[in-house]
């Protein structure tokens, strides 16, 4: 993962109210392990985080500037001047809001594969406890990759080959901050394109109609949930979107084309490529219970077929109980 540009600024701004001071760095950070650990480890941090929002820039004006200097830089201009004039404004917006605390802010241009990308985050710091060589204690501080609540990703390949995209920027929907998530989606000039939640349901229930209607046997349909689940949750861990042609080939080897022209001739409305969401996915799995001594656990295209819900009587009746499970029925009430 080459690294292209780096770079950390400093916004300190207490939670007292005072005014945020900006101390900027007029350096890139060099080359070395370290530096490549921080982007792996902020990347690793990223991806896992769930609820994460997909959109594209706004058209550039006064209001969102972001996007026409970021052209600037991309286009040739100076990487450093391109961050510091960003986090001036960001420092501006912070102060307005008086939403956030300050922190690091990082600003990373790196290449995956053949893909740009430009990492925008604010990083905050964590105190932890050291035992020397010599057996003593000290406090040392640490970046909290897990509390990492302002990032965005922008996919630069993307943004500048794709005119029409519409999910080339991911950014954190922090649930807990909103109003400091939509202050900074302002920072980055970005408007809600897709909808990952909403995208991943409707693949997930294409899946379930595709497999209905091939009639496809029980082992096998498990087989191809496990495919499509491991496929989408291996890419939101890379950070990539769920491409329809690859998912294709994978839940079908024998038709690699099968599932993709389904979901065509069905017209879902789907996108080529899928933002996944997670905690989607996850819920696709099974639906699990248990109370007072009862325990039930089941994959979600059995619902439907040997799994009926009455919603009104909040009941479950199960066809083609496990061989093992009957006869230990049988022995208990015999």
């Amino acid at each position: 993962m080459p690294i292209r540009h780096s770079i950390i600024h400093q916004i300190d701004k207490k939670p007292d109210g005072s005014p945020a001071v900006l101390h900027i760095s007029s350096a890139e950070l060099i080359e070395s392990q370290a530096t490549e650990n921080l982007l792996n480890d902020f990347n690793e941090a990223y991806n896992a985080k769930q609820g994460k929002g997909w959109g594209f820039f706004h058209h550039e004006s006064g209001a969102y500037p972001f996007s026409g200097w970021l052209k600037g830089f991309y286009d040739g201009g100076d990487f450093i001047e391109f961050s510091q004039i960003a986090v001036e404004n960001l420092t501006k917006l912070m102060e307005e809001s008086n939403l956030s605390i300050g922190g690091h802010v990082l600003f990373a241009h790196y290449q995956q594969g053949l893909t740009d990308y430009l990492v925008v985050a604010l990083l905050q710091h964590s105190e932890s406890i050291t035992v020397n060589a010599d057996l003593t204690v000290t406090t040392s501080k640490h970046v909290d990759f897990g509390s990492i609540t302002l990032a965005a990703r922008i996919n630069l390949s993307e943004w500048r080959n794709n005119p029409g995209s519409r999910q080339y920027v991911s950014y954190i929907k922090d649930k807990t901050g909103k109003k400091s998530s939509e202050y900074f989606r302002d920072f980055i000039g970005c408007q809600e394109g897709v909808d990952g939640p909403g995208e991943t349901r409707t693949l997930l229930k294409a899946f379930s109609d595709f497999v209905e209607s091939e009639d496809v046997p029980e082992e096998s349909a498990r087989e191809k949930t496990q495919a499509l689940v491991s496929y989408s949750m291996a890419q939101a861990k890379l950070g990539e979107p769920i491409t329809l042609d690859e998912l294709s080939e994978l839940i079908d080897e024998d038709r690699p084309k099968a599932f993709y022209d389904f979901i065509r001739n069905k017209d879902y409305g789907l996108s080529p490529e899928i933002p996944a969401d997670k905690r989607t996915l996850n819920q696709f799995r099974r639906f699990t219970g248990r109370a007072e001594g009862l325990s039930i656990s089941f994959e979600q295209h059995l619902l439907g077929s040997k799994i009926e819900f009455d919603k009104e009587a909040g009941t479950l009746t199960v066809r083609g109980l496990p061989t093992q499970l009957t006869d230990q029925l049988k022995r208990a009430s015999g």
